[in-house]
């Protein structure tokens, strides 16, 4: 009887420890396809950072950083509605793809008639969503060239400095871009700086004094969101 008993107690364990082991494998694949997409993942708001620092200083009237002369040299011309123009001076040397992904989007008029809908005065101007929310892009993604991501850039973002907007994934960075109003050093290292303002900084000035967000976050209702008239791409010897 004993020996009866243990041969069914032994029938009855092996099939729960099969499916335990089922179960395990289970959820070990779907742990690694969750980290996956965390780590890959493109969607979401992009941003410029969630928290401002709190001590953000002016210690630069003009473009708010130094650039290495690597002979001809590439503007761009960002007009806004009722404000006048920011001309930026885009540094190819320090981030490459991002500065081709603007320019190519930029002479393919993809920014004519976008916002800026997030703006923190003492902090950044973003715009370049063409949904005005922080959720859109251009349809693609680029890498991003900051240091935490294994990218060689030694740009600060200091006042006057253009900088990818992103979401939590590294590569996650299309359109959306954005310019400090105030040094905000506490990005560096975890958004790619792409150039500087080298004129037009009092219209970076004037947007952000004018604008009301509705929230801590900066964001700006639709139909007081400063337009992009539009951004020229010029090359000067």
């Amino acid at each position: 009887m004993a020996k009866q008993l243990k041969e069914q107690n032994g029938k009855k364990i092996v099939p729960m420890l099969i499916v335990l082991a089922v179960v395990l494998v289970v959820a070990c694949i779907a742990i690694v396809i969750y980290n996956r997409q965390k780590d890959n993942g493109s969607s979401g708001q992009q941003t410029a950072g969630q928290e401002q620092q709190e001590d953000n200083k002016d210690t630069s009237s003009g473009s708010g950083g130094t650039q290495a002369d690597t002979g001809g040299r590439c503007y761009a011309d960002i007009e806004i509605k009722d404000y006048g123009k920011i001309t930026v001076e885009l540094d190819e040397k320090s981030a490459p793809i991002t500065v081709k992904n603007f320019v190519s989007l930029a002479k393919d008029g993809f920014y004519n008639g976008l916002t800026f809908h997030r703006i923190m005065e003492g902090f950044m101007m973003q715009g370049g969503d063409p949904e005005g929310t922080g959720m859109g892009g251009s349809g693609k993604t680029i890498i991003g060239e900051f240091a935490n991501n294994g990218y060689a850039n030694n740009l600060s973002h200091t006042r006057g400095a253009i900088s990818m907007a992103r979401s939590s994934s590294n590569n996650s960075a299309s359109s959306q871009f954005f310019i400090v109003h105030q040094d905000s050093l506490f990005l560096d290292g975890d958004y790619a700086v792409f150039g500087y303002v080298t004129e037009g900084i009092e219209v970076v000035d004037a947007v952000c004094q004018d604008a009301q967000p509705v929230d801590n976050n900066g964001t700006i209702p639709p139909e007081q969101q400063p337009v992009i008239t539009s951004i020229t791409i010029r090359d000067e010897a």
